[in-house]
C-alpha cells in the first residue's frame, strides 16, 4: 500500500527539483547563446551540425554538474548556487577556448566545421564531468 502523504510530498519534492533543473538548464542555453559571437539557432535550423554539437555539448556539459547537485545539495538555495557556478564554469572554459586557444574557432562553427565542433563538445563534456565530480563532497 502507498502512503499518500509520503508520496505527495515526494512528488512535490520531484516536480521542484524537476522544475527548478529545467529553468536553469534553459536559462544556461540563453546565456551561452547570448555568449557566443553567432547564432546557434539560425545556424542549426540552416542544417549547420557544428553548431548543434557545440549547444548540445555544452547543455550536457552543464547537466551533469546539476545532476549532480541535484543528488548532493540539500536545498534549493544551495542548488541554485551549485548551478550557477556550474553554468559560469561552462561558459567561461568554452570563452577560453574560443579566445585562447582556437582564435578562429567561431568562423569554423559559422563555416560548419566538424573538427572543431568535436574538440569543442569533448572540452564541454569533460569539464562538465569534472565539475559534476567535485561535486560530490
Amino acid at each position: 500500500m502507498i502512503d499518500q502523504y509520503s508520496f505527495g510530498a515526494s512528488a512535490l519534492a520531484f516536480l521542484i527539483a524537476f522544475v527548478a533543473a529545467g529553468v536553469f538548464t534553459i536559462a544556461f542555453k540563453i546565456v551561452y547563446q547570448v555568449a557566443t559571437p553567432y547564432h546557434e539557432k539560425s545556424l542549426i535550423r540552416e542544417g549547420n551540425t557544428a553548431a548543434a554539437i557545440t549547444l548540445g555539448a555544452a547543455l550536457l556539459g552543464y547537466v551533469l554538474p546539476l545532476a549532480s547537485a541535484l543528488t548532493h545539495t540539500v536545498s534549493l538555495v544551495e542548488f541554485a548556487v551549485w548551478a550557477l557556478l556550474a553554468g559560469v564554469i561552462q561558459i567561461v572554459t568554452a570563452l577560453v577556448v574560443q579566445r585562447l586557444v582556437m582564435r578562429d574557432f567561431n568562423a569554423r562553427i559559422q563555416r560548419g566545421e566538424i573538427a572543431a565542433a568535436t574538440y569543442m563538445a569533448s572540452i564541454s563534456l569533460c569539464v562538465g564531468i569534472l565539475n559534476a565530480a567535485c561535486m560530490t563532497n
